[in-house]
């Protein structure tokens, strides 16, 4: 369930980026800001030798949630700062709470920098289990209750985790000393807008050009998937997920997957629901809404792969739909399938799929989905 809990948590706040200008430079000039084009939520500018990272409170958009002082560890630290959490660069011991930020850290070239995880259940990568298994990572257990023993064991040079609303000072954790970076890239209003956030994190771990050239190509790869979309002349409907317990979480017109789908060239049934985020409905509400959509796509975890009995078995509703009826539901099983390490920072791998899906019509006849796959009878 905490899986789930977290796609729903990375889909909030999704305004759709209109700009298509290409990034700067991460190399700032002194005083200026570092060219951050799509995020929302986070400015960088580099000060007297160091970088000032300021994260904006996306839940009360007035205030400031954090601000750190990166100060590379190969100079003493300067005198006066400013007020905020001084981080010494490049990080090497880190402690990195989240699946995706320990799959962008394995992207940007820097594995030997993940010093302790938690939630090891839900990772995937075969090199990282395989440090865990040795010893050489450590387990520190449950991300919501972390084993405070391991973690001062490891004395991590920091702790980066995804914060919420109201999270306050991280209890005994953030008595440590350690530094704690909050991870709020998730709450960005647009899926380019949290891929930015690898800027900061390619500061943090001694790979800023690295980040800045990746985000380049994805920015551009995104873009040109985006503009290949709007050139079809129909515009099939979508829905997304299903009942968890009585309430359906569909995608509001402001959120990300509201965004991708739009960006790919389909329609969201619930784009009418203003606001950010998911918005819960009942079945009854989704079917009569959504109901005749065209397509369907579904993210789901087990140990074998969800077949169309299955899903009907599952809930009397989902056989009344239409894309139930047409066989055009294709899943994605998180259990087996990197679904939520890989997509926030590759946006524009779920992008091609799910336009794979709604215009297969784009691609070669041979191309290969990554993710969804149709659910078989």
């Amino acid at each position: 369930m905490r899986q789930y809990l977290n796609i729903f948590l990375a889909s909030v706040l999704s305004l759709i980026a209109v700009s298509c200008g290409k990034s700067g430079s991460t190399a700032s000039p002194e005083g200026e800001n570092m060219a951050l084009t799509y995020a929302d939520n986070l400015t960088i500018d580099y000060v007297d030798g160091y970088y000032r990272a300021t994260v904006r409170n996306p839940w009360d958009t007035t205030k400031t949630l954090h601000t750190y002082i990166l100060i590379p560890d190969s100079t003493d630290i300067p005198t006066p700062l400013p007020k905020g959490t001084v981080v010494r660069i490049p990080l090497r011991n880190a402690l990195v709470y989240s699946t995706v930020h320990q799959s962008l850290i394995y992207d940007l070239g820097a594995p030997e920098s993940i010093g302790g995880i938690c939630d090891a259940e839900y990772i995937h990568n075969p090199d990282l289990l395989a440090r865990i298994k040795q010893g050489d990572v450590a387990d520190c257990g449950n991300s919501y209750t972390p084993n405070l023993e391991k973690i001062i064991g490891l004395s991590p040079d920091a702790i980066l985790l995804s914060p919420y609303e109201n999270s306050g000072n991280y209890g005994k954790l953030g008595q440590l000393g350690i530094p704690v970076i909050e991870c709020a890239d998730y709450m960005e209003s647009s899926p380019l807008g949290r891929t930015e956030w690898m800027k900061l994190y390619g500061l943090l771990f001694g790979r800023e050009e690295r980040s800045s050239d990746m985000f380049a190509e994805i920015e551009n790869e995104y873009l040109a998937l985006k503009s290949k979309a709007a050139t079809t002349d129909t515009r099939p409907s979508v829905i997304i997920d299903r009942l968890y317990g009585n309430t359906w979480y569909v995608p509001r017109g402001s959120s990300t997957m509201g965004t991708y789908i739009t960006d790919a060239g389909g329609t969201n049934p619930f784009a009418h629901i203003s606001g950010q985020g998911s918005a819960g409905l009942s079945g009854e509400q989704v079917l009569h809404e959504g109901g005749d959509a065209d397509f369907w796509l579904l993210r789901y975890s087990q140990a074998t792969d969800k077949t169309l009995g299955e899903l009907a078995a599952d809930n009397v509703i989902y056989g009344m739909f239409t894309p139930f009826k047409s066989g055009k539901v294709y899943g994605c099983n998180t259990e087996k399938i990197a679904y939520y390490e890989e997509t926030p920072f590759h946006p524009h791998w779920l992008l091609r799929d799910i336009m794979l899906v709604i215009h297969p019509e784009l691609f070669e006849p041979d191309t290969r989905p990554r993710y969804f796959t149709p659910l078989a009878g």
